[in-house]
């Protein structure tokens, strides 16, 4: 278990029941979760910890791993609704009224495809888009930053709120984000003391979308491949894994799990 700088120590993280996590680039490694990640995930849920994926991925993803996954919750698509299991039935829980939210994401994507179908514009529509119930993505992958950058301009300027990640433009209208539904999630349904927030949670992400989440936990982490977006970042990582992707969750989880058996 290495770090780039500085180290976490165990009085920090000792208390950590909490970790909310990306999916994409934080818990896969080139699009699939390797074994050691997925072990530590069982790891975490066997300590008492309460694994929160926090994603920009679909309704289907979501409905997938919360069915699948040790994990106690999944907030998706940047933050629309978060996803339970109470009494064995799925729940999402929609930021606004989910009718609301699904006739906004329908004229939202209707425009999206009138800008990208500009000519010369070469950028698709998700593939998972059929999946989704809030929000517009646009895949990014073998784009260059600047001309992401200027789709994701335009966006905001058709009223979009917009978050990047390694792999997509997220674009949604609505009031809300990672942040605030993870804190949504903690307080309303997990009912967690606002006080006890910074000491009991801790997150861990890798790309731009991740930016409010570093600034809203303080125990917060990066995979080594966050290394090229840090300048980009409003807020950033307290710690960062010297490892990359799923590999870098499994250490910053067994640093964790570490912690909290020093403190017991």
């Amino acid at each position: 278990m290495t770090f780039v700088d500085q180290v976490p120590s165990a009085v920090e993280l000792q208390h950590v029941r909490y970790l909310f996590t990306d999916i994409d680039d934080t818990l896969t490694t080139e699009g699939k979760l390797l074994p050691q990640t997925y072990n530590a995930l069982w790891d975490l849920s066997r300590a008492g910890i309460s694994v929160v994926p926090v994603t920009g991925g679909s309704a289907g993803w979501c409905e997938h791993i919360v069915r699948a996954w040790p994990v106690a919750a999944v907030i998706g698509e940047s933050g629309a609704y978060a996803v339970t299991r109470r009494s064995g039935a799925v729940v999402f829980d929609y930021w606004e009224d989910g009718a609301l939210q699904g006739e906004r994401q329908r004229r939202h994507l209707q425009a999206i495809e009138g800008l990208i179908s500009k000519k010369g514009r070469t950028f698709k529509i998700a593939h998972d888009q059929v999946f989704r119930l809030a929000d517009v993505a646009i895949d990014i992958q073998g784009h260059d930053a600047g001309a992401v950058e200027e789709l994701a301009s335009e966006i905001r300027g058709m009223g979009g709120t917009v978050a990047i990640s390694s792999i997509h433009i997220n674009t949604w209208i609505g009031g809300y984000d990672k942040r605030a539904m993870s804190e949504r999630l903690l307080t309303g349904m997990f009912g967690v003391d606002p006080a006890e927030l910074p000491s009991v949670t801790a997150f861990v992400g890798d790309s731009r979308n991740d930016a409010s989440m570093f600034g809203f936990i303080r125990n917060s982490f990066g995979v080594s491949n966050i290394l090229p977006v840090l300048p980009h970042l409003q807020h950033v990582p307290k710690w960062i894994s010297a490892q990359p992707a799923g590999l870098g969750f499994a250490d910053i989880a067994i640093t964790i799990l570490n912690a909290r058996a020093t403190g017991k």
